[in-house]
């Protein structure tokens, strides 16, 4: 039966989630006292989170971040300011948390223009904290997911549920979008081999339906990081620079070029040529004051 959006859904004793973009956790840590596991996208998302939680007659206690993208960290400061709650961030994710303006400057290289400086890629600056042990309801604890994004990370909660954050995308999503946005590939595969390896009562990724064994949608998220590896090595055939790289791989997969899509997925591309580069599958080269790139 499909679910709505905005829909809480029990899936243990204390654990729940909210059905929307990018799936929200809602553990139970004692009497009315809940914690949230990321916020939504928005200010309207945390409106709407509230809503559910006051219907329940339940405490917002604390923000738990898995990581600092703007579907994730959106609905904190609404949330945190009609409840009071604690918000917070592991490792790096907190100062992007703190200062989004770092999110659309990380992926353009340098002062980024009007065209990424939206709530999509820019939520309001939050006051979080470092996410730490000791910040942690009893029972539950945080899983280092890193290669989506910087530190990014999971949650094991009590009663053995996973919250995988966005470690894996639906097949659906990699179908559509297949160059999934990454920081650090290598980071990502390990990420992904560790959740392959993982059993939990239930796995719930942000963007793909929960499920008991995550392992065979793990490994086809590890066969598309190396589908789409061999093919950047491929368009490197002959010394080629990066914006032309980054129209043919865009051109074969059928994709259209936006500002936001340059960044993204530009930035992802990079991120592959430096692992690529790791593996001694490409090389940088310099002609006539062009940095170009080719295949080993």
């Amino acid at each position: 039966m499909a679910k709505s959006v905005y829909e809480l859904i029990q899936v243990s004793e204390s654990s729940y989630y909210i059905q929307c973009p990018a799936k929200i956790g809602v553990i139970r840590t004692g009497g009315d006292e809940v914690c949230l596991i990321d916020s939504g996208s928005d200010r309207d998302a945390g409106k709407k989170v509230k809503k559910i939680l006051d219907s329940r007659g339940w405490r917002l206690r604390a923000i738990y971040n898995t990581h600092s993208h703007a579907d994730h960290i959106g609905g904190n400061v609404y949330l945190q300011a009609q409840t009071g709650c604690s918000i917070y961030a592991p490792g790096i994710e907190r100062c992007f948390t703190r200062h989004p303006v770092l999110e659309p400057a990380f992926l353009y290289g340098g002062c980024p223009p009007k065209e990424l400086r939206h709530k999509f890629l820019m939520a309001q600056p939050s006051d979080a904290q470092p996410l730490t042990e000791d910040v942690l309801p009893p029972g539950m604890r945080a899983i280092p997911l890193p290669g989506h994004s910087w530190d990014m990370v999971g949650f094991r909660t009590g009663d053995d549920v996973v919250y995988l954050a966005d470690c894996l995308s639906s097949e659906s999503t990699l179908e559509k979008y297949r160059i999934s946005y990454l920081t650090d590939v290598a980071a990502y595969l390990a990420a992904l081999e560790a959740a392959a390896a993982m059993k939990a009562r239930l796995f719930i990724p942000a963007h793909a339906e929960a499920a008991e064994d995550i392992a065979p949608l793990a490994r086809k998220n590890i066969g598309n990081v190396h589908e789409i590896a061999d093919r950047i090595v491929g368009l490197c055939g002959e010394p080629i620079a990066f914006d032309s790289l980054l129209k043919r791989l865009f051109d074969a997969y059928g994709f259209s070029m936006t500002f936001e899509q340059y960044a993204l997925a530009g930035s992802t591309v990079r991120s592959y040529l430096t692992w690529l580069t790791e593996q001694g599958r490409v090389r940088a080269g310099f002609a006539e004051n062009a940095l170009k790139w080719s295949a080993v």
